[in-house]
């Protein structure tokens, strides 16, 4: 019997029978709350948005502290992730807090592709987390969970309507994170220009598909506020480190020369709203959100695209196991199929080879008996040639002989002409 079909009547077996006293299983929420806090929690919050709408400052203002970091400049090639983590203590409660800003964001003036690197790095903690959970030995106890839980939108305060960057961004994050919009700076513009703005930004949010991140209602104790905080989105906030004092006391705040902007009173900004959504009320549902929605999206498609199913073409389950060997057999399949091929082409070309070489040995022979027949045919030319040279050579020689031979008989001759004129005038005298 498959473990599957004993783990289903297993389920349905299942009944409720009455306790006869108490037996102690009622403190497991003590347990997981005491587990809990000595392990700590982690939490990563994604900042996008242009540079200078002071993404830094309301990271400070919302935990209350200094974070360190390096000023970002308008000179960026490209968007650059900046991640830093911080340790934070509260309480008894430990907090492993990662920061990650988008550096350059909207500084280009190409724009097309500055959401590619956010979409990238997402997918990264992603599949960081899955390889991590593929492992034969985990450690996802002590594994630093880098999935970012949540997206904080910084959108300029133009009283307008949302760039045509935001909404391409907003996009192509809504199914990867949890998009939370905010208004930055939104002391910039007017209480009535403000309200029509938020309008616009829902208004283009909706039209366009955008899905934000929404307060869940599901449970009683938060639904109330929840729902009522949904219908304040975004967000239209103000941050600042710098406290003044007011009254009898010192709040943040930003002193302007027509007066002063409390970032924590609720008439002038959201920034409260923003803190108790975030951090002291929903999360731990960013977090859930995160891995049970977001991740498993992502781990789906992973893993179908690496073949693996829940059921068959039958529509009934399938194991790992099953899974394994049949995604297996398919690879040594198609191993084999490339082998074979591979070995048809190296025998093809090993042919094609041994015909050019054939070819060109042809080639070479044709060349070498075309040399060799003009090597004797300008041996026998140059054999004519001396031949020729020699007869004309013999010739001279005798020429030369006969002319030597006539000269030495014509010079006998003149001089026993000359004895014979000599004894004439002797004997005349």
């Amino acid at each position: 019997m498959a473990a599957t079909d004993i783990a289903r009547q297993v389920g349905e077996g299942c009944r409720t029978v009455p306790l006869a006293g108490h037996v102690g299983f009622d403190s497991l929420p003590d347990q997981l709350v005491n587990k809990s806090v000595s392990q700590g929690f982690c939490f990563n919050i994604l900042c996008v948005g242009e540079t200078g709408l002071g993404k830094s400052t309301l990271m400070d203002t919302l935990f209350n502290t200094k974070f360190e970091g390096e000023p970002a400049t308008h000179t960026q090639p490209g968007v650059q992730l900046r991640s830093n983590t911080y340790d934070l203590q509260e309480s008894n409660v430990g907090l492993k807090l990662t920061i990650v800003s988008t550096v350059g964001f909207g500084d280009q003036i190409n724009k097309e592709d500055s959401y590619k690197p956010i979409v990238e790095f997402i997918d990264a903690q992603f599949e960081a987390y899955l390889q991590e959970e593929l492992k034969i030995r985990r450690v996802l106890h002590a594994y630093h969970d880098s999935r970012i839980h949540a997206c904080l939108y910084f959108i300029a305060p133009t009283g307008h309507s949302l760039k045509s960057l935001d909404l391409v961004t907003m996009k192509k994050l809504d199914s990867k994170v949890n998009i939370i919009p905010i208004i930055a700076k939104s002391d910039a513009i007017s209480k009535s220009e403000l309200t029509k703005f938020k309008i616009k930004i829902t208004s283009e949010l909706v039209s366009n598909g955008v899905q934000i991140y929404q307060f869940p209602t599901d449970d009683e104790s938060v639904a109330e506020i929840n729902g009522t905080m949904n219908a304040h989105l975004p967000f239209a906030v103000i941050g600042s480190t710098e406290e003044l004092k007011i009254g009898n006391k010192m709040m943040k705040a930003r002193q302007y020369p027509w007066g002063t902007v409390q970032v924590e009173n609720e008439a002038h900004c959201d920034f409260v709203k923003l803190r108790e959504m975030l951090i002291r009320v929903n999360m731990e549902d960013l977090r859930e959100q995160t891995h049970s929605r977001h991740y498993e999206l992502y781990r789906r498609c992973k893993l179908e695209e690496m073949g693996f199913q829940d059921t068959d073409p039958d529509s009934k389950p399938f194991s790992l196991q099953e899974t394994y060997e049949a995604k297996r057999n398919e690879f040594l399949g198609e191993l084999q199929k490339k082998e074979e091929e591979m070995r048809q082409m190296f025998v093809q070309r090993v042919k094609e080879k041994e015909a050019e070489l054939k070819e060109a040995e042809k080639e070479l022979h044709e060349k070498f008996d075309r040399l060799k027949k003009l090597h004797q045919d300008e041996k026998k030319k140059l054999e004519d040639k001396k031949k020729s040279l020699d007869d004309e050579v013999n010739a001279f020689k005798q020429r030369k002989t006969a002319a030597e031979l006539l000269q030495s008989q014509g010079s006998q001759a003149g001089g026993s002409q000359t004895l014979k004129r000599d004894k004439e005038k002797k004997n005349f005298f």
